[in-house]
């Protein structure tokens, strides 16, 4: 299982909101601090925004915040949010053309590894990402205590 950058991205914007707490943030700022592409992290907010995790403020004062507690987002719940294809393979999607599918038992298998996977990222919030170390993410992040 490989989970992708865009997955990866979407963790660490929450992580990073969640961190910064009330503060707004830009994604020029995200994209800074964790050194990545400024055009892919736009595409993440996005998505991130249209699935009703982050809002995201136009205009002069604006930025993003986290739309959500981060004690209701669970992370299965992300990653299946955002993860486009957990066909792990062939014959989990609609074209499969395996040979040997009527007598295999790959699919039940990995069908059972995958629920097992996304089951113990649903019993982790992000708000369990954070936990004790939080002060160590923000000072990682360079975030500022809000005053």
């Amino acid at each position: 299982m490989h989970l992708t950058r865009f997955t990866d991205y979407s963790l660490r914007v929450l992580i990073f909101l969640a961190v910064k707490g009330e503060e707004r943030s830009t994604i020029q700022e995200i994209a800074e601090r964790f050194e990545v592409s400024h055009n892919h992290l736009m595409k993440v907010v996005q998505e991130l925004s249209h699935k009703g995790y982050i809002t995201a403020i136009r205009g002069k004062n604006g930025g993003l915040l986290l739309k959500k507690a981060p004690e209701t987002i669970t992370l299965g719940a992300l990653v299946r949010d955002t993860e486009h294809d957990l066909q792990l393979v062939e014959c989990f999607g609609d074209h499969n053309e395996c040979l040997i599918t009527p007598a295999c038992r790959l699919k039940p298998i990995l069908a059972e590894a995958l629920k097992a996977f996304l089951d113990v990222l649903d019993q982790y919030t992000l708000a369990d990402m954070l936990g004790p170390q939080r002060p160590q993410l923000a000072q990682l992040l360079r975030i500022e205590p809000a005053s």
